[in-house]
């Protein structure tokens, strides 16, 4: 069986842990040449080296996905490696610690969270965008939340509306670009156990509150999302853009009535 992901290039930024990760060593592992970014440059260089080991091709590229010479670096970078780019994985976010209510977010918590978060997922495409057209075409895969469709229970307002941001953006992206063979997706995973959310749910009394609504009753694996974001890179997905594609155990669907 011929691999999902052969003879692609894809960036997948925050691939140093987490979603990122597991989301690099599968592509690789289907035939993809993968360009890991992080901030985190040990987690970064791990990814790789875990890539490489298990004979796959990927190369670190360092940067900050908040800063627009760092994202027109680490595309420029992709198409330098590796000729073209055909995937692009805007996967990089934080939750921060003393992200809260309104009432409570610094303003300053507020803004780093959407640098990140938001601005991230659009320097990405600003950059990314013109790589792709270069190839001919592409996906691009934007890490949005289930906390962009429905209010999460643990307050973490500048988390949920820079989410419900991606998400506005991927709709609109996804219309502006349909027929340049560009199709630009939203993954919005449920609860995770990835460090990320462990770190912000740090007592089991958090844990237990944010799993009680989830159906399945089990937090989510990162690998389960890479899953997800495989079927979207690939050519599978051919005819999917502009969708919410949620991987949450059921929450969604137990909260959310149709319109």
């Amino acid at each position: 069986m011929s691999m999902r992901l052969d003879g692609k290039v894809a960036l997948i930024t925050g691939a140093g842990s987490g979603i990122g990760r597991e989301s690099a060593r599968l592509f690789a592992a289907e035939g993809a040449a993968v360009v890991v970014v992080d901030i985190e440059d040990a987690g970064g260089r791990e990814t790789v080296a875990g890539i490489e080991g298990a004979g796959g091709r990927a190369v670190y590229v360092h940067a900050d996905v908040a800063s627009a010479a760092d994202a027109a670096q680490m595309i420029a970078s992709a198409e330098r490696e590796f000729g073209q780019l055909h995937v692009l994985f805007n996967n990089a976010g934080i939750m921060h610690g003393r992200d809260d209510d309104a009432v409570s977010t610094d303003e300053a918590i507020w803004d780093v969270t959407m640098n990140v978060n938001a601005k991230g997922v659009f320097l990405g495409c600003k950059y990314g965008i013109p790589a792709l057209r270069r190839a001919g075409g592409g996906s691009i895969i934007n890490t949005a939340s289930f906390v962009a469709i429905l209010g999460a229970a643990t307050p973490q307002i500048a988390y949920t509306a820079s989410k419900g941001a991606v998400l506005a953006l991927t709709r609109e992206l996804a219309v502006v670009h349909a027929r340049e063979n560009i199709r630009v997706n939203a993954l919005c995973p449920g609860p995770l156990r990835t460090e990320l959310l462990m770190k912000f749910l740090d007592t089991d009394a958090k844990k237990q509150r944010r799993l009680v609504h989830v159906p399945m009753g089990r937090f989510g694996e990162a690998k389960e999302i890479a899953r997800a974001a495989l079927f979207l890179a690939s050519d599978e997905s051919s005819f999917v853009t502009g969708t919410e594609f949620l991987v949450d155990g059921g929450i969604t669907a137990a909260y959310v009535t149709p319109e």
